[in-house]
């Protein structure tokens, strides 16, 4: 059965990931329902996060052909319940619609919503939480004179993750091994590399 997975992907900054990622889904005829580009906690490393609704074997496969992009360091997916998450909504209504109307007030309150900009003709809000808190809102304030709505990506965390950055620090304390290992294709060049 379908759910919605969030997976997060640990890459390196390279023109033309994006593009080669979003094939992946394409491909799949897999929707992306939301996706977040940013930098992550180290530097040279930016994170994506890209919101599905798929089956997890589906998840799963898509995630380890992601992983076999050079460029990308790790790929992790998780349900909704293994990370905390939200997203930011900045709403424009009418300023006279928010002092005559103590319903507006009340609904932006009660969301915890802020004001960013007060003009004469209108006032811009924002808010953050889940998608369902958002929609509800955008709903009730487009009832009451909404004039313009925007909504960024999810952006998560993961919970029973120590984080990229620990990871990552233990990778490079490793020691390379003592083990010698022969490329069987040295001595074979000619043969290898024929047209």
């Amino acid at each position: 059965m379908k759910q919605e997975f969030t997976i997060t992907v640990y890459t390196e900054n390279h023109i033309g990931l994006l593009n080669r990622i979003a094939i992946m889904f394409s491909r799949r005829k897999i929707n992306i329902e939301s996706l977040n580009t940013s930098p992550s906690e180290v530097d040279g490393i930016h994170r994506f996060t890209v919101v599905i609704n798929e089956v997890e074997d589906v998840v799963k496969k898509l995630v380890r052909q992601i992983e076999k992009q050079v460029e990308v360091l790790k790929a992790y997916y998780n349900t909704n319940e293994e990370i905390v998450w939200q997203e930011l909504a900045m709403y424009k209504v009418s300023t006279d619609k928010v002092i005559e109307d103590v319903k507006v007030e009340r609904l932006l309150r009660q969301y915890g919503a802020r004001a960013v900009v007060i003009r004469k003709d209108y006032t811009v809000f924002e808010t953050s939480g889940h998608r369902e808190e958002i929609d509800t809102l955008t709903r009730v304030l487009g009832e009451l004179g909404l004039i313009e709505f925007v909504r960024s990506a999810r952006v998560a965390i993961i919970n029973e993750s120590k984080g990229f950055h620990e990871k990552l620090r233990e990778f490079e304390e490793e020691k390379p091994g003592t083990e010698l290992v022969e490329n069987e294709f040295l001595d074979k060049q000619e043969e290898v590399f024929s047209m």
